[in-house]
C-alpha cells in the first residue's frame, strides 16, 4: 500500500481520497505499476482543479468572466469535494469555491450598479433628445430642422433599452415634436407653392411689360416706368427658383436693351453738346470783345448776329449752360447800359435839363462862398462849419450834373 496525507492506493490498486470529514472515498483504480506514480497521477488531477479554480478567480476579479461562469466553476469544485477525482486537500477546493461564489456576488452587485447607471444615463440621454426635439418643433429652419431630427433619431436608436415605460414617455415627446415640425413644414411648403405660382403669374406680367418697352425712345417716361416695374418686381412674391431666375433674366435683358440704347443716345448727345459748347464759347469771346462799345449801333448789330448764331447752335451740357448764358446776358447788359448812358449824354432835352441843373448848383455854390466869407469875418465858427458841409454837398451834386453833360 502507498499513501500521503490526502489519499492512498490500496494493495488491490483502489485509489482513495481523504474527505474533509475524515472519511475517504474511492476515486479510481491504479494497476499500471508503481503506486507512487499513481499517487502523483491523481495528485495532478487535483492540481488541475486548483489551476482551474485560480484561473476562474482571476477572470471574475478582472471582469473577464460573468457571475454565472464563476458560480458554475464553484459548483464544479464543490462537486469535486463530494465526488473527488484526484488526491489533494479538498478543503482548499471548498475555500476556493467559496471565494468564487463571493466574487460572483460582488460582480453581480457591480453589474447591477453599472446597469442602473447605464439605465439612468440612457434615460437622461433620451430626455435630452426629446428636449432638443421640442426646441426644434417650432423652428422655421426647415432644412436644418429636418437634419436635426434625423440625427436625433439616429442617436435614439443607438441607445440601450432598459425601462420600456419611461423610455416610451420620452419617445412620445420626441415623436410629437417631430410630427409638429413636419406638419408646419408641410404647411409652409404648401403655402410657398401657392405663393410661387402667384409670383410666377405676377412676374410674367412684369416681364411682358418690360419687353414691350425695350425698343422705346421716349427716354424719360420709359425710364420712370422701368423704375416702377422694378419696384413692383421687388414687391411681388418669389416664384420657384428656376422659374424666378429665368423670368429675371428676361426682365433684366429688356432693361439692359432699353438703357443700353439710352446710354448710347446720351453718349452721342454728349459729344454733340461738347461741340456746341465750343462754338458758343467762341461766340462769347466775340461778344465780350464788343464791350465797352465805341460804336453803339455797330455793337448792337453784331450782338444780334451773335444771338442768331447762338440760337442755331443747339444744346450744350447742362452743367455749362447756366454759366455761358450768364456771361452772354452780362454782355447784353453792358451794351444796353452803355447805350442808355450815351443817349442821356446826347439827348437835347436831357442836356438842357442837366445844363440848367448844373447852373443852379453853381449859383448856389457862389452864394454859399459869400456866406462863408461873412461868417468867418464875424468870427461865427459854428455857422462857418455848417456852410462848409453844405458846400461839400453842393459840389457833389454839381459834379454829377456836369457828368450827365458828358
Amino acid at each position: 500500500m502507498s499513501e500521503n496525507p490526502f489519499g492512498r492506493i490500496a494493495d488491490d490498486g483502489t485509489v482513495y481520497a481523504k474527505l474533509p470529514d475524515g472519511g475517504e472515498k474511492a476515486v479510481g483504480q491504479w494497476a499500471a505499476g508503481d503506486p507512487e506514480a499513481g499517487l502523483q497521477y491523481y495528485r495532478r488531477r487535483y492540481l488541475d482543479l486548483i489551476v482551474e479554480a485560480d484561473l476562474a478567480l482571476k477572470r471574475i476579479k478582472g471582469g473577464q468572466a460573468t457571475p454565472e461562469q464563476a458560480v458554475s466553476a464553484a459548483e464544479r469544485l464543490r462537486a469535486a469535494v463530494v465526488d473527488p477525482s484526484g488526491i489533494g486537500d479538498l478543503a482548499v477546493l471548498e475555500q476556493k469555491a467559496g471565494s468564487l461564489e463571493e466574487q460572483a456576488k460582488l460582480r453581480r452587485e457591480k453589474l447591477a450598479e453599472e446597469k442602473q447607471a447605464a439605465k439612468e444615463a440612457s434615460l437622461a440621454k433620451r430626455t435630452e433628445i426629446a428636449d432638443k426635439a421640442q426646441q426644434w418643433a417650432g423652428s422655421d429652419r426647415w432644412k436644418a430642422g429636418g437634419q436635426a431630427f434625423r440625427d436625433l433619431l439616429d442617436e435614439w436608436k443607438k441607445l440601450p433599452r432598459f425601462d420600456r415605460k419611461l423610455e416610451q414617455e420620452q419617445w412620445e415627446r420626441f415623436s410629437a415634436a417631430r410630427t409638429e415640425f413636419d406638419r408646419r413644414r408641410k404647411a409652409f411648403f404648401s403655402d410657398l407653392k401657392e405663393q410661387n405660382a402667384q409670383g410666377a403669374i405676377e412676374k410674367e406680367a412684369l416681364v411682358r411689360r418690360a419687353e414691350a418697352l425695350a425698343d422705346s425712345t421716349d427716354w424719360g417716361t420709359t425710364s420712370r416706368i422701368y423704375r416702377d416695374l422694378m419696384t413692383q418686381w421687388k414687391a411681388a412674391p418669389r416664384a420657384a427658383k428656376e422659374v424666378d431666375d429665368a423670368l429675371w433674366q428676361r426682365f433684366r435683358a429688356a432693361q439692359d436693351k432699353f438703357f443700353g440704347a439710352r446710354d448710347a443716345k446720351d453718349a452721342e448727345q454728349n459729344a454733340s453738346e461738347a461741340v456746341n459748347l465750343a462754338k458758343k464759347e467762341a461766340l462769347l469771346t466775340r461778344a465780350e470783345a464788343l464791350v465797352p462799345p465805341s460804336d453803339h449801333d455797330k455793337a448792337r448789330r453784331e450782338f444780334r448776329a451773335i444771338l442768331n448764331e447762338w440760337d442755331d447752335i443747339g444744346h450744350v451740357p447742362r452743367t455749362k449752360k447756366a454759366g455761358i448764358e450768364r456771361r452772354l446776358r452780362a454782355v447784353e447788359k453792358q451794351i444796353s447800359k452803355s447805350e442808355r448812358d450815351h443817349w442821356r449824354r446826347t439827348d437835347p432835352a436831357t442836356r438842357d435839363r442837366a445844363s440848367a441843373t448844373a447852373a443852379s448848383f453853381r449859383d448856389s455854390l457862389a452864394k454859399q462862398e459869400k456866406e462863408l466869407e461873412a461868417a468867418r469875418a464875424s468870427g461865427n465858427t459854428k455857422k462857418a462849419a455848417d456852410i462848409e458841409k453844405s458846400m461839400a454837398t453842393t459840389r457833389m451834386l454839381l459834379q454829377a450834373a456836369e457828368g450827365a453833360l458828358g
